[in-house]
């Protein structure tokens, strides 16, 4: 297969374009036909023998790859042959094949293209990690985002207004100032004309960031770390600028705030279910169209050392992306996926609107409540029919009019119950979501027979979100189910429902 080929440490100029063997495939692993590999900086490091990975001589650098699994070792099981991937391979991705362990190949989500796919695991993976588990950014803490029109950057500019805080990016030019202003930021530095300590003073009202993230290191790092406010979190990303700062020790104790290291390679690998967990939330933000990649320009194979050689150049914007061979794909441009009911919601109502991402924001909270349904006879013989509970008090009619009081017959519990799947979706819907199960039943009550022809409707709430392997969550709902004219609840009950 065609490669380009680390054959000694060096530049990117040192690169060659060449042929190499695919490696044969082992179990556990798949074969991958690369269609687009993501240019990061770590591609840069891993050519000069200067990351925490090193491949044997000769290899193909480019660690994250979009593309089409061929073939599957033993015991894979969640890919097979034709499935659209994207994958972390750590290196490998600059060549039209790659043999990558399945634990790191993805299902590319439905409406997502190979170049998307290929550029955005790792910047919006990095920052999402730092951000999220490592600064535990909340709503309202002021951010500080150093090198913010580069990958990783640009990735921390947009989740950190999607986690409600405000955004202040630091860049060295106008035009990329302006993608950081594009994609939220609420404040700029221009960090070559403007004294960075000064701003951030002017822009906190001396109060300092809550937190800063730091994907460049440098001669700016020991200024950020002094504008940091009172229990700050300073965020070691990387060291782009080439130079690893070695802050003063005092610094810390008189700001109260802390240095955090961010390792998200490491962090993957140690902690898989916290990640796939961080993967799926992502996925959810990039799929309802709140965060989108920045594609600075797309380079094809023997042209990467180029992208490589401006990455380091500090020219790129965004994500580089290299494009393995000539293939033709529809854009993805960040529409809303929405999973739905076969049931239509009622006409008087529109659902609630939540975020997969976010959901657990809305623990504790109420979903509404919906429109009134009629149980009809017709209901109550079909509910039994496919049930085979054929009581006379729920299907004989002329029965019921000579033995019950009011002469109706009594819809079974379970047919109430079983309606909550009706009034949920009535009632909300959760973009971000590929699929989702009826996962069981914690308790249930039926304080007030449902006679027929009354009218039912549905108070819903989240009580609780539990997380799940691959990127699942499990919710809890409360549903109380009103039966009109009552003061007593037809049903009380606690549902759960898995959504992937």
């Amino acid at each position: 297969m065609k490669a380009i080929l680390c054959k000694s440490y060096g530049l990117p100029n040192t690169l060659e374009f060449g042929e190499i063997t695919t490696p044969p495939l082992q179990p556990g692993e798949v074969l991958i036909s690369i269609r687009a590999c993501g240019v990061n900086f770590p591609d840069v490091l891993i050519i000069q023998n200067k990351y925490q990975i090193k491949p044997e001589l000769p290899f193909a650098p480019g660690g994250e790859v979009s593309g089409i699994i061929l073939a599957t070792g033993e015991k894979v099981k969640h890919v097979k042959i034709g499935d659209r991937v994207i994958a972390l391979c750590g290196f490998g991705g600059f060549a039209e094949e790659v043999v990558v362990s399945a634990k790191r190949v993805f299902p590319i989500p439905e409406g997502m293209d190979f170049i998307n796919a290929a550029c955005s695991l790792y910047t919006y993976g990095t920052s999402y990690h730092a951000l999220k588990d490592r600064a535990n950014l909340l709503k309202g803490e002021t951010l500080l985002v150093l090198g913010a029109a580069g990958g990783v950057g640009l990735a921390a500019v947009e989740l950190g207004k999607v986690m409600g805080a405000k955004v202040i990016a630091a860049a060295s030019s106008t035009e990329k100032l302006a993608i950081c202003q594009e994609k939220g930021a609420d404040f700029i530095i221009n960090y070559s004309k403007e004294d960075l300590r000064a701003r951030i003073k002017e822009l906190t009202n001396d109060q300092g960031v809550d937190v800063v993230y730091d994907p460049i290191g440098g001669t700016m790092a020991e200024v950020a770390l002094r504008s940091m406010a009172w229990k700050g979190r300073y965020l070691v990303v990387g060291f782009a600028a080439g130079n690893i700062p070695q802050f003063p020790a005092n610094l810390p104790l008189l700001k109260g705030c802390s240095i955090v290291g961010v390792f998200w390679g490491s962090f993957a690998e140690r902690e898989p279910q916290q990640s796939l967990q961080n993967f799926g939330e992502l996925l959810g933000y990039i799929k309802s169209g709140m965060i989108k990649q920045h594609i600075h320009k797309i380079y094809s194979l023997e042209h990467s050392p180029r992208a490589l050689e401006e990455l380091m150049d500090r020219k790129v914007i965004g994500k580089a992306v290299v494009k393995v061979g000539d293939w033709k794909e529809a854009p993805f441009v960040g529409k809303s996926t929405v999973t739905k009911s076969h049931v239509t919601p009622e006409a008087g109502k529109k659902p609630m609107v939540l975020q997969k991402a976010n959901i657990k924001a809305h623990v504790g909270q109420s979903l509404g409540v919906s429109d009134w349904l009629i149980v009809t006879q017709e209901m109550i013989n079909d509910f039994a029919t496919a049930t085979h509970d054929y009581q006379w008090i729920h299907v004989d009619v002329e029965k019921a009019k000579q033995l019950m009081p009011d002469g109706k017959t009594i819809a079974h519990g379970y047919l109430t119950l079983s309606l909550a799947a009706k009034f949920f979706y009535e009632l909300v819907i959760i973009e971000g979501v590929t699929s989702s199960i009826n996962y069981g039943l914690n308790k249930a009550r039926f304080p007030v027979a449902v006679k027929s022809g009354s009218r039912i409707r549905m108070h819903g709430s989240i009580l609780k979100v539990e997380d799940m392997p691959n990127y699942g969550l499990k919710l809890f709902l409360e549903c109380k189910i009103e039966l009109e004219g009552d003061d007593k609840p037809a049903c009380i009950a606690e549902l759960i429902t898995a959504i992937f």
